[in-house]
């Protein structure tokens, strides 16, 4: 499996698992946690992707029974997370409406709270999930900028952050903001328009794509063009669908980490498909045409 170097000390394994419908599962027992950590390890897939909000507060408890079940897997795996959602559910079943908070004790709590649900020592890379309104820049920064001098967290990053939020919070910072995750995907394709994917590439910030499968509308409609090109490919290729639409993302030289998440064994099995997938230029344009619904201009 290829690799992206996040920090110089921390990589990243180019397709990364999801985890935000893990605690959806019927089984969130260790053992079937444990078998789609070992299924992602068997294809070179070592990064995994949490938020603390994940499964109403639940999904980072539910992984950590697993590492806490096989401790041996934590060396062998890199832990995303992200924190300043707050929802009235789970710990914040009190809150009177879902807001975001970026204080620097909000940020705090969080990492110190997800180190405990995961049973580990260290974060390898805390996302701030989403641009708060009330941000203090210098605040949050100094709040990011802690929590990798004390150890708890070895890179800082942000998600659906757009290139004036970067910027902004970056400026209070000693740390560099190393990653943003965003929604990317044939369906959701404006990022390689509007300057988010340029402004990544021109800072040297990793881009990592949620729902790069567009939350399964790709494929609602089997009798798009869209839909069938991406059928006629796969069929070319000896894949599903759903490998070439990521591997259309890996084409691109932003290098695009996409988080693909799914609680069936043998879906998580097939996720390096994708790696095998050979999109070349005019392949790529006749599928971005058929997203955006008109030939280039």
């Amino acid at each position: 499996m290829e690799r992206v170097q996040i920090t110089p000390d921390l990589s990243f394994s180019r397709l990364v698992y999801g985890l935000w419908r893990l605690a959806d599962d019927e089984d969130t027992s260790a053992r079937h946690v444990r078998e789609k950590v070992e299924s992602c390890l068997a294809q070179g897939i070592t990064t995994m992707d949490h938020a603390d909000i994940y499964g109403g507060y639940a999904g980072e408890k539910i992984f950590g029974d697993a590492l806490r079940d096989a401790p041996e897997l934590r060396d062998r795996i890199e832990i995303v997370t992200k924190c300043d959602i707050v929802a009235p559910m789970g710990r914040y079943e009190s809150a009177r409406v879902k807001h975001y908070d970026t204080s620097e004790a909000h940020i705090r709590s969080s990492v110190e709270q997800s180190l405990h649900d995961l049973g580990v020592e260290r974060i390898d890379l805390l996302l701030i999930h989403r641009p708060d309104p009330l941000m203090d820049h210098v605040e949050t920064g100094r709040a990011l900028d802690h929590l990798v001098a004390s150890g708890k967290v070895r890179a800082v990053g942000v998600s659906n952050f757009r290139p004036w939020d970067v910027t902004l919070l970056q400026s209070a910072m000693s740390q560099k903001l190393v990653a943003n995750q965003i929604e990317l995907s044939l369906v959701e394709h404006r990022p390689f328009t509007n300057g988010d994917l340029a402004f990544v590439q021109e800072r040297g910030i990793v881009p990592m794509a949620w729902s790069p499968l567009g939350g399964g509308g790709l494929f609602t409609d089997g009798d798009s063009a869209l839909s069938q090109a991406l059928g006629r490919i796969a069929g070319e290729q000896g894949v599903e669908a759903s490998a070439v639409a990521v591997a259309w993302l890996l084409r691109h030289p932003a290098r695009i980490l996409p988080v693909l998440g799914t609680n069936r064994l043998e879906r998580i099995a097939r996720i390096a498909e994708a790696m095998t997938v050979e999109i070349d230029r005019q392949t790529w344009f006749e599928l971005y045409s058929l997203a955006i619904g008109h030939e280039v201009p």
